[in-house]
């Protein structure tokens, strides 16, 4: 059972986790900000959610179970029923030869022992109380194959396009896919989930029922369903319960049919902050500093799916009160946020991203955010509203922090322009985390390396090294992995590169001024990362290219070197 903001409260309080004072503080917090109670839990951490799950706990008289560090396995889940575990919301933690560890959310269930008690006869029964999220992870268990749910809802011949999507999309939201893709291929469409950035495959649809799924994410997307030969864009909304997700949908005629593709729109933006980020804290004491100014331009670079939106959606949680008047023209409109007012671009209607912020600075503007800049003309007036006294953040394509600025040059952006507006450039590019459950550290030889990875070992040290990586286990679905972090290369245009601009340098010269000053590459971050046993070497170098080998970049490089043998918490 999801607790309610003033149910969390009361307890907090009642147990004496927070005070009175800290209440008012959240209240006055979250009406600037226009968001949660958890949400100014979690940015002023004040309270973890172990801590949080202890309290809620407490309340209820019973011990805390942290199911987050330690999942249970799925042969442990599957010991209760499905059907009695979603009654009871309960999920089985522990089995002895006595006694047997149940964790629910609701250990005041009148219904919970007596089942309990009837699955587990002559053995003791411990509730516990876990967090209703955690449970609700652990009921992923239960889910039987795509392929054989979608046999039983074309036998029972019902509603086989909503059944279908419902499925599709319950299992997309369990494992925390960001996209769906819909293949077709032959007899069947393949359906595959992209999840911490690699897609796998998770059922067919047999190719005679497509059409009908097809016109069903038409329909919900608000698009044509006579149209079959041209590319179409939209977005829908999935609800069931208490759960409700935004998707992206993009259709694209192919040789063997339409393929969709949806974007799964992480709602957990609302509450981020630039800590869960990656970023180290010297980076965000400098994006907290230049967001600050009233004007100028933040600029975040990277290839799609690198997290760039997300980056800029932080920084507006930070921004976001009352006495500001932010606006967006963003293509599309990805989370939707209280106190924002945001704009889709609608080519149809001639709102594109040019004319939009031109309007949008008639509009008594402080803040500004162009989903994208694509083209001069954008550039062009980006830039001026940067000028002008708006604060104005933005995404570019580059390969690096330091490559956008003379691609803006390119654009014919006038130097001198972009010298007085640009204030940071930031890179980032998203790698997976390891499984913190089944992580553990290998000392490797660098000599036995080979390619890529042998030459961004070069930079760790010339001995045996000591990295990290994941066993693999039931929390992580047995890859080792669980979640994303990104790795960042954060550049402020200080008074030098602005000479640097002026003259026209070029992207390496910009660069050697910014590590001078303290800038640091994506794969140096990366490699701290590596240190922290945060991600692995063969995820780091899947995602950047290691520098090459010379003495600058090994002097450069000295102060990563793998020293440090214990991971981050």
């Amino acid at each position: 059972m999801q607790l309610t903001d003033d149910q969390i409260k009361k307890i907090l309080v009642s147990e004496s986790y927070i005070t009175a004072a800290d209440v008012a503080r959240a209240d006055e917090y979250t009406r600037q900000h226009h968001t949660t109670f958890r949400d100014f839990l979690r940015k002023e951490k004040i309270i973890t959610q172990d801590l949080l799950g202890q309290a809620i706990a407490e309340s209820s008289g019973v011990p805390y179970c942290d199911l987050n560090s330690a999942p249970p396995t799925a042969e442990a889940v599957k010991k209760i029923p499905e059907d009695i575990a979603k009654k009871t919301r309960a999920v089985l933690f522990r089995d002895d030869e006595d006694t047997v560890t149940i964790t629910t959310d609701e250990p005041k269930s009148a219904e919970l022992l007596p089942e309990m008690e009837k699955l587990f006869q002559g053995k003791k029964i411990i509730i516990m109380s876990s967090l209703s999220e955690d449970i609700d992870a652990s009921f992923v268990h239960y889910q039987k194959p795509l392929d054989t749910r979608f046999s039983k809802i074309i036998e029972r011949n019902a509603r086989v396009a909503p059944e279908i999507l419902e499925q599709i999309f319950e299992d997309a939201i369990a494992y925390n896919a960001s996209d769906i893709h819909f293949e077709p291929q032959g007899g069947n469409v393949m359906v595959r989930f992209r999840v911490d950035g690699l897609l796998k495959e998770a059922g067919t649809i047999p190719v005679a029922f497509y059409e009908n799924v097809l016109n069903r994410v038409k329909v919900q997307s608000r698009l044509r369903i006579d149209e079959h030969y041209k590319t179409q864009d939209g977005s829908l909304r999935y609800e069931k319960g208490k759960v409700a997700v935004d998707m992206r949908t993009s259709i694209v005629p192919t040789v063997e049919g339409e393929k969709i593709v949806l974007r799964v729109l992480a709602s957990y933006i609302q509450g981020l902050s630039l800590n869960d980020l990656g970023l180290s804290d010297r980076d965000q004491s400098l994006l907290q500093e230049m967001s600050d100014k009233p004007f100028g331009m933040i600029l975040v670079t990277g290839p799609t799916g690198s997290g760039k939106t997300t980056t800029l959606y932080a920084l507006l949680q930070i921004l976001n009160q009352s006495d500001v008047n932010i606006t967006t023209i963003e293509d599309p409109v990805e989370y939707k946020t209280r106190g924002i007012n945001q704009i889709q671009v609608n080519v149809q209607a001639d709102l594109t991203f040019a004319s939009g912020l031109r309007s949008i600075v008639r509009q008594d503007p402080d803040i500004i955010l162009v989903g994208e800049i694509r083209d001069a003309e954008t550039a062009d007036i980006a830039i001026n509203a940067a000028l002008t006294g708006h604060l104005l953040l933005s995404t570019f394509h580059a390969n690096d922090a330091t490559t956008a600025i003379p691609r803006l040059m390119e654009m014919n952006i006038e130097p001198f322009l972009l010298a007085s507006t640009l204030q940071v450039v930031i890179a980032q590019r998203l790698v997976r985390k390891i499984c913190e459950r089944c992580r553990y550290s290998v000392d490797v030889d660098p000599a036995t390396l080979t390619g890529r990875e042998k030459r961004a070992a070069e930079f760790l040290g010339d001995s045996t090294i000591t990295l990290y990586k994941g066993k693999g286990c039931d929390a992580c679905g047995h890859t080792g992995y669980i979640g994303r972090t990104a790795i960042f290369e954060v550049i402020v245009i200080s008074q030098e590169i602005q000479d640097l601009v002026l003259a026209r340098s070029s992207a390496q010269q910009l660069w050697s001024a910014a590590h001078t000053g303290g800038a640091r590459s994506m794969f140096e971050d990366g490699v701290e990362k590596l240190k922290s046993g945060i991600t692995t070497l063969e995820e780091l170098v899947r995602v950047i290219e290691p520098p090459k080998e010379n003495a600058r970049t090994k002097r450069q490089l000295k102060h990563v070197k793998n020293t440090d043998k214990q991971p981050a918490a």
